[in-house]
């Protein structure tokens, strides 16, 4: 089996998988550590045009006040909520830990199951959250509050959208009886492809160029509904756009 060194290796760590503050540990660090690069760019952008022009609002430059106001949001959120949860979650279902790894065509089906399953479900989420305007009011607004995009937007987010969005994601897994491995992998993709929706970047090896047929809107899609609010509803697919008349394409 291909992953079963990486599972044994993994395993050797038990105590630290079955820790109540590992997930708020893990998603934290995958969060900023996949930031960081995008944070760079938007340094470099500032004296290399050949950067800069790969930025989708090129005029548009991030401050030192964004990157403290985001990164102060996401951890309030995740001390705050997020992690007394995850202590609920490890007290209610203790971490199972089997010996065996799953197989790499099992866990890359259900990891491609959860994607679409969560963008279903962000997709009707986002819509509801559009067109109720009590909704996006008291709720969403405060995602929106930049027009232009950058990776730590990503979780630039109130309690309940934050929490709402990670219950989705964490259900996931749960429904499908996904092995941990594949739980932590799903997890890994995900915040991956949120922070590149967010990152403010056409470059050209993003995941909207590698997937054909325009099947995957990624960071351009994303942009534009930040820029324009009212279009590109689903974070990473485009066929629930398409056929809720909400797709629109980046001129």
């Amino acid at each position: 089996m291909l992953l079963q060194p990486v599972w044994s290796f993994l395993l050797g760590y038990s105590s630290v998988l079955r820790s109540p503050f590992f997930p708020v540990f893990f998603s934290l660090s995958v969060y900023l550590m996949f930031c960081l690069p995008f944070l760079l760019l938007d340094l470099l952008s500032l004296k290399w045009d050949f950067v800069r022009r790969y930025k989708l609002q090129s005029q548009s430059s991030i401050s030192w006040a964004t990157v403290q106001r985001c990164l102060a949001l996401t951890l309030y959120n995740h001390v705050i909520f997020i992690f007394p949860l995850t202590v609920l979650n490890w007290y209610l279902r203790p971490v199972l830990l089997p010996q065996d790894a799953p197989s790499l065509h099992h866990l890359l089906a259900q990891v491609l199951v959860c994607l679409l399953l969560f963008d279903f479900q962000s997709f009707s989420w986002h819509l509801l959250h559009h067109k109720v305007p009590w909704l996006y009011r008291n709720f969403h607004k405060l995602h929106h509050t930049y027009t232009s995009t950058s990776a730590l937007t990503a979780e630039y987010s109130g309690a309940w959208e934050t929490l709402s969005l990670g219950l989705f994601a964490a259900a996931n897994p749960l429904m499908l009886g996904c092995h941990p491995l594949t739980e932590m992998t799903f997890f890994i993709v995900n915040i991956w492809l949120s922070v590149e929706d967010h990152c403010g970047y056409d470059l050209p090896w993003a995941t909207h160029r590698l997937i054909p047929l325009g099947l995957f809107g990624g960071a351009r899609h994303h942009d534009l509904h930040h820029l324009k609010s009212n279009c590109n509803y689903a974070p990473y697919f485009t066929h629930w756009d398409r056929l809720a008349g909400t797709l629109q394409e980046q001129d």
